[in-house]
């Protein structure tokens, strides 16, 4: 621990219990926190599969900054690079394209052991797992629907792609001794106005009723379904929205993704945090930055992820909501994109436990509205970033202004060898 970083450590937790805040305590819960990260961002989507083009099913990455990861090797190291750089110890989301069967085999045919080379990795580390079916790219996805398609045929194959999903999400439980979320998101839907909306949904319900039709132990497996209000090529209508997915969850009794890139610019996601977790034990959250449009760029450390840490942190329900990003940006170093989103989602999770949230509770019960905004407003000019370095060097981690040569020096000597 440097002597800077100490020194301003102990005027900044002195600053903060003036206020109120134990500012030991908010690095503590702070170190216990796991974020999901998004194995997609460091390949652009693209997975091992080799076959389908990304935009079948409304996906797009965008840049063509050099060292992409070209296979699970490389991918594994990229992991192993940005996590080394983001404080904690957290988790990895993998897409059912991400397998490395011996032999091709289709996803209806996906086992456990296609991905026991990420178990074991995950392992080693002692990191997590979550995992996604991967319901686009594939030619039985050409046309932009799969569980809702109108042919039962095309259905089937979801479908039995969804149950084995399952299966491998709870294997990777077993193996990892922590539960696996097994996310559910499908592209389905019109690019113009739909003569039917009812039937699709219809047959997207009964899909779903078939592929959770298996209990699984939640202490190994936990599903969840992951709403859209629009996407490339289904502008018009989503199959999957909204209140569809959560009348489904709800009703089922599992996990509800919140993605904040799914809804519309001006709705708050945040806003649905305490609504939705009246009805559910748990959600799913997806972070990453819309630009107009759901375009998944890096999570920065704005309005929309600190308005989430501070529902999340203020209404108790750091227990309750598996956080995880979900962003693909090709256009700057893969690596650089994981680290930036991580650290910001986590620095607006600090500046949620570094507020006091007792105090403005206690003011907004007693009337004093003038109080509650001054007290809000005046938390944004304490001493936060030494409380953040603080933190990083307690984890082993550089503070912001170091980290970056860390990244540039691996982009040289491993990443622009895969031109």
């Amino acid at each position: 621990m440097t002597d800077r970083v100490e020194a301003a450590w102990n005027l900044a937790k002195d600053r903060y219990a003036e206020a109120g805040v134990d500012a030991e305590a908010a690095i503590e819960t702070l170190a216990s926190v796991s974020l999901s990260l998004h194995c997609w961002q460091g390949d652009d989507v693209r997975g091992f599969e080799g076959v389908g083009d990304l935009t079948d099913g409304g996906i797009a990455a965008t840049g063509n900054h050099p060292g992409r990861a070209r296979n699970a090797h490389e991918l594994r190291s990229d992991l192993d690079a940005a996590f080394a750089l983001i404080p904690g110890t957290h988790r990895l989301n993998l897409h059912a394209i991400y397998a490395e069967p011996p032999h091709a085999a289709e996803r209806d045919e996906l086992l456990p052991e296609h991905f026991s080379r990420w178990m074991d990795w995950a392992g080693e580390r002692g990191l997590g797992l979550d995992f996604n079916p991967t319901f686009f790219a594939h030619p039985r996805a050409a046309d932009g629907f799969t569980l809702s398609h109108a042919d039962p045929e095309v259905r089937r194959f979801w479908i039995a792609h969804g149950r084995a999903c399952r299966e491998i999400g709870a294997a990777m439980g077993r193996a990892t001794g922590s539960p696996c979320v097994t996310n559910v998101w499908i592209p389905d839907g019109y690019k113009d106005l739909p003569a039917d909306r009812r039937g699709p949904r219809e047959r997207l319900l009964q899909s779903l009723d078939e592929i959770f039709l298996r209990e699984l132990d939640p202490s190994e497996n936990l599903d969840a379904v992951e709403s859209k209000l629009f996407g490339i090529g289904s502008e018009a209508y989503v199959v999957g929205s909204h209140e569809l997915y959560l009348g489904y969850a709800i009703r089922r009794g599992i996990l509800y993704c919140l993605d904040t890139g799914h809804f519309h610019p001006t709705e708050s996601v945040a806003d649905k945090i305490s609504s939705v977790l009246l009805h559910l034990d748990r959600i799913l959250l997806h972070v990453s930055r819309g630009v107009r449009w759901d375009s998944d760029h890096v999570v920065t450390l704005t309005d929309g992820p600190i308005s989430l840490a501070m529902e999340i942190v203020h209404g108790g329900f750091l227990d309750r909501v598996h956080m995880g990003l979900d962003y693909f940006d090709a256009s700057i170093n893969r690596v650089a994109a994981w680290i930036i989103g991580a650290r910001n989602l986590l620095k607006a999770l600090l500046l949620a436990l570094l507020s006091p949230a007792d105090a403005l509770r206690e003011h907004e019960r007693s009337g004093n509205l003038t109080a509650r905004l001054a007290m809000m407003e005046g938390m944004k000019t304490l001493p936060f970033g030494a409380a953040w370095d603080y933190h990083c060097q307690g984890q082993g981690v550089p503070p912001d202004d170091a980290w970056l040569p860390v990244i540039e020096a691996y982009e040289r000597r491993i990443m622009e060898v895969r031109r």
